[in-house]
């Protein structure tokens, strides 16, 4: 082993990524921050679908778009992409190869389908009875909806997250609400990359492979945490308070002069040091606000009056006199002030890598901070079909005649 790969937590896996869109490539992309060579397989000429999911492109130097959409960009550092028809013999068969050279498969395919390629997990265990083979769909492989196809969507409706989600019924703008990012998919990845490090795990203990069979609608209803085991310990299902709390008040966002901000008011100290900043301590005096419990019944009453103290002040004044009171508090950020935030930007939250079209390319770093073996950003969002050529000579031995070939009937 290089010494290189040492500094890797994962420089010793391949990973064979045939996922596209989101979940199974947000999985790819973790293990490949955490070192493991990942090939990502797609389809000549077309590639995966998030290549097209564009405006916005990352630009060129001369700022002109590039085919790269951002959208694609997001999901996809550290791969090496190889282009391949798999619906031919021929890449069914490189693929094949490729399989016995890799430690963990990754697909997002119909259930089934990859089953006429003879690609499944049964057709390629036998072949390497270690692998480690996971399959992402929207509703699992087995069930009534195995065969729907799922969309991120879709599940955080049908998962419950949209019901406890948005703003009340009673209130402007109730209703039910999806999040501002695809969270079923990007959970599913998470959750994804957890089993497949724990199959890793077992398999370096006993030498035994495995299936991991992911779903959107699983995760998704996995996720709702406390609001699960609410319903199941009451058997009343939660509602939406948009950006309220049921059991806490105020514990929610406000207008300020220029922005909002969010207020975290844990007890009842913090509640009479937040009206006092505002210049309005008879709020904390008069009996109906005076207890946590009284400002729940009261909330009606009460947080109109607060919003008209709130709209008094600036966000950056709220924020500056609430720290100094000990008060929780935060701003709600654009992504221009998330991204020259000191805390994220001393965080390394950004990243800038070399691009081959691009000459530069910002992405998000990782969040895993890690003293021995930290995430490494050795390679952009390949273009595609960027490194066909490299991998079919490195891990498969192909001579460039052969590949030639390959590439004259559009198998590569």
């Amino acid at each position: 082993m290089a010494d290189s790969s040492l500094k890797k937590a994962l420089g010793h896996l391949r990973v064979l990524d045939l996922t596209r869109v989101l979940a199974g490539p947000w999985c790819a992309q973790n293990l490949a921050d955490l070192g493991a060579d990942v090939i990502k397989i797609e389809r000549p000429g077309a590639g995966d679908d998030t290549r097209s999911w564009g405006p916005p492109y990352l630009r060129d130097e001369q700022g002109n778009d590039t085919t790269e959409a951002a959208y694609y960009l997001a999901a996809n550092r550290g791969k090496r992409s190889v282009t391949v028809d798999i619906a031919s013999p021929e890449g069914q068969d490189i693929v094949r190869r490729l399989a016995r050279q890799s430690d963990v498969i990754l697909e997002n395919y119909k259930v089934g389908q990859l089953k006429k390629y003879g690609l499944d997990y049964e057709s390629l265990k036998k072949e390497k009875p270690d692998l480690i083979y996971c399959s992402v769909t929207g509703f699992g492989q087995d069930g009534p909806y195995a065969q729907r196809a799922g969309y991120d969507f879709i599940i955080q409706g049908m998962g419950g997250f949209m019901s406890i989600t948005g703003e009340r019924d009673d209130m402007p703008g109730g209703g039910p609400q999806k999040a501002g990012v695809a969270i079923s998919d990007l959970m599913t990845g998470m959750y994804a990359t957890i089993a497949v490090m724990a199959a890793l795990a077992h398999r370096d203990r006993t030498g035994e492979g495995q299936y991991i069979d992911m779903a959107l609608l699983d995760v998704q209803v996995a996720m709702l945490a406390n609001m699960n085991t609410n319903y199941l310990a009451s058997g009343n299902p939660p509602k939406r308070w948009g950006n309220a709390h049921p059991n806490i008040v105020p514990y929610q966002t406000f207008p300020t002069s220029d922005g909002h901000i969010i207020v975290a008011v844990g007890n009842d100290g913090q509640y009479r040091k937040f009206v006092g900043a505002g210049g309005r301590p008879d709020l904390a005096e008069d009996e109906r606000f005076a207890t946590n419990p009284m400002r729940v019944r009261h909330r009606d009453v009460l947080v109109p009056l607060l919003a008209d103290m709130v709209k008094t002040k600036t966000k950056q004044e709220w924020i500056d006199l609430l720290e100094s009171a000990g008060v929780p508090c935060g701003p709600i950020n654009n992504l221009d002030e998330v991204f020259v935030n000191p805390q994220v930007t001393a965080r390394n939250m950004q990243v800038d890598l070399p691009h081959p079209t691009a000459g530069k390319v910002k992405l998000v770093g990782s969040p895993m901070k890690m003293s021995v073996t930290p995430p490494s950003y050795d390679l952009p969002p390949p273009l595609l079909g960027q490194h066909t050529e490299d991998v079919l000579r490195e891990v498969l031995g192909m001579e460039q005649d052969e590949i030639r070939k390959l590439r004259g009937k559009g198998v590569v």
